[in-house]
């Protein structure tokens, strides 16, 4: 069961970045903020000046995909924007690279369910 949906609109993803807890790595950088419903709400900001949209759109998949993967684990209930930092290349976006980010970045901001979190090595890495 999918628990995510996207954020669209242009004053969501405001109303995140004005209000939400930023949290950064070396690739991605998170606003985080709490929408008190039973549903984590996803969006994804890639400036253009970084690239075409092609290799945007690419990062973008990278990034959902990783999300995907840590999804069950992760709490309900926030807002949650990523942002491809501007001093990384696009170029330099990869799978494993932007996952180990991800997951120090959602181990920092303590997003992580406690139990998922205690029971399953998956994190350390």
């Amino acid at each position: 069961m999918k628990k995510t949906k996207m954020l669209k609109k242009n004053y969501e993803f405001k109303n995140v970045l004005n209000r939400g807890k930023y949290y950064s790595g070396k690739y991605i950088a998170i606003f985080i903020r709490k929408n008190n419903k039973n549903i984590n709400f996803l969006g994804i900001a890639i400036s253009s000046k970084l690239g075409k949209a092609v290799k945007r759109n690419y990062v973008k998949r990278i990034i959902r995909e990783n999300y995907k993967q840590i999804e069950e684990h992760i709490k309900i209930g926030y807002d949650i924007i990523f942002i491809w930092k501007k001093q990384q290349e696009i170029g330099q976006a990869c799978y494993e690279y932007v996952e180990k980010d991800m997951k120090k970045v959602f181990k920092d901001a303590r997003m992580f369910l406690e139990e998922s979190y205690e029971k399953n090595t998956y994190f350390l890495n």
